[in-house]
Formats: C-alpha cells, sequence, structure tokens
C-alpha cells in the first residue's frame, strides 16, 4: 500500500464568515492523482488554497507526511509544492526567465538552472517558444509554460486548480494526453480540482465528488461514476 503523504481530519474553513469546506477525513497518497470534482461554487478551490497554505482553517488537522503542518514554515513547506492555475501567470519575461524563476529562487547555480529548464522545455514541447516572450503565448503555450515551471522544480505535491478550463477543446485534449503521460512518468503525486468528469477520468486514479464544501464520494472513476452514493451526486454526475 502507498503510504498518505497528506491526511485531513475535521476541516473547517470560513471565507467571508461563511463556511465553505467542512471535510471530516481525506488522505492523499503518495503518488497517486486525485480529481476532485463538483459543480461551481461547491468550494474545490478553498480547498486547493488550504492544501497551498494560502487560505487557513478554522479548525482541524493537516498532516504532512504525519506531521502537523505548522511544524515547519509555510515557505519551508510551499517549496515541496507547485501551484498550477487557470491562469498561468506568467512574468515580463521569456518563458526561459518564467521557467527557471522558481530555480533562481531556490539558488541554483546557473548551468544546473539552464540544463533543466532545456529539459522541461523539451518535455513539454514549446523548445521553440524559449525565447519568446510571455506576453506573446496562447492559452496552450502559456499553459505549457506553466507546466514546464511547476515540473522543473521536482514537487512532492502538484496542485492544479482547472487548468485547461480556459482552452479550446483541441488544445485541451493535446495538454491532458500530455499531462497523463507526465504524471505517470514522473510518479509526482497530484491534486486536480475540475468540473469536467472527463478530465477527472482521464488523468485521476481517484475521485473524489464535493458537494456544499463536503466530500460525499470518493473512489476508482469507474466505481463513482458507475454507482453513485445519493441522488445528489448522480444528479451531478448526469446520471
Amino acid at each position: 500500500m502507498m503510504s498518505s503523504l497528506l491526511e485531513i481530519r475535521d476541516l473547517k474553513v470560513r471565507r467571508d464568515k461563511r463556511q465553505v469546506l467542512a471535510i471530516e477525513t481525506l488522505d492523499i497518497e503518495r503518488g497517486e492523482v486525485l480529481a476532485i470534482v463538483g459543480p461551481n461554487g461547491t468550494g474545490k478551490s478553498s480547498l486547493l488554497l488550504t492544501l497551498a497554505r494560502l487560505l487557513p482553517p478554522e479548525k482541524g488537522e493537516l498532516l504532512w507526511q504525519g506531521q502537523p503542518f505548522d511544524k515547519q514554515p509555510a515557505l519551508t513547506y510551499r517549496r515541496r509544492i507547485a501551484l498550477v492555475l487557470q491562469e498561468p501567470l506568467l512574468l515580463d519575461a521569456s518563458v526561459f526567465e518564467n521557467i527557471a524563476i522558481g530555480l533562481r529562487y531556490r539558488g541554483l547555480p546557473s548551468n544546473q538552472i539552464t540544463t533543466l529548464v532545456n529539459r522541461w522545455l523539451k518535455r513539454v514541447g514549446i523548445e521553440a517558444l524559449r525565447d519568446r516572450p510571455g506576453a506573446h503565448l496562447s492559452g496552450g503555450e502559456a499553459q505549457r509554460v506553466s507546466l514546464a515551471r511547476a515540473f522543473v522544480l521536482n514537487p512532492e505535491l502538484l496542485l492544479l486548480d482547472e487548468p485547461f478550463s480556459a482552452l479550446d477543446a483541441p488544445t485541451r485534449l493535446r495538454l491532458l494526453d500530455d499531462l497523463k503521460a507526465i504524471l505517470k512518468e514522473t510518479g509526482t503525486t497530484a491534486i486536480l480540482i475540475t468540473h469536467d468528469l472527463k478530465e477527472a477520468a482521464c488523468l485521476a486514479s481517484r475521485v473524489a465528488v464535493m458537494l456544499n464544501g463536503q466530500i460525499v464520494q470518493i473512489g476508482s472513476p469507474q466505481d463513482v461514476f458507475s454507482n453513485p452514493v445519493n441522488p445528489a451526486v448522480a444528479a451531478f454526475l448526469g446520471i
């Protein structure tokens, strides 16, 4: 069995005085890809922000490799994860520099940065864009830069918040295929937030259905999509 990388117990989170999360228990296993699906406004992004330590919980216990989150500084923890958002938020710099920025903050020598960045430029298929300004990229190109910027850090946990929802269908499908292959090659533990069931089925080893801030069902994509636990889940799944 895989050991848990991240454990959540009795988590409560409020935003603007409103409770947005109430998760009794959730374990993220090392090496798995967990897709969290649910309608808009159900708390999926709030969960991701909480796991990124950008949104403080009101109550509950979060364990990283068995140790409480607060046993290590927030910066130390954030250097062990990477976050990919719907909007890539690229710097006003070249593609190379956008991918290299996290490595520079970590103080890696220039020759090592160049080797790592060139490796990921090639892996995500954007070698030809190496010197292009980030502002001059298409949506799909920018998201490939965002993925390379995340993977070049060799994160222990990758958090993906609706990374393909703003892309056209052909671009989204190509990126999904590439991301699936990269996750398999690297064995990176990942949490994907999405409302797109096809994305979840394509990428995830497990799917968690979130409704009204709660995890109401979790299991393999086949089990969840074939056997919804209640009418509310069935309605969301379109069954």
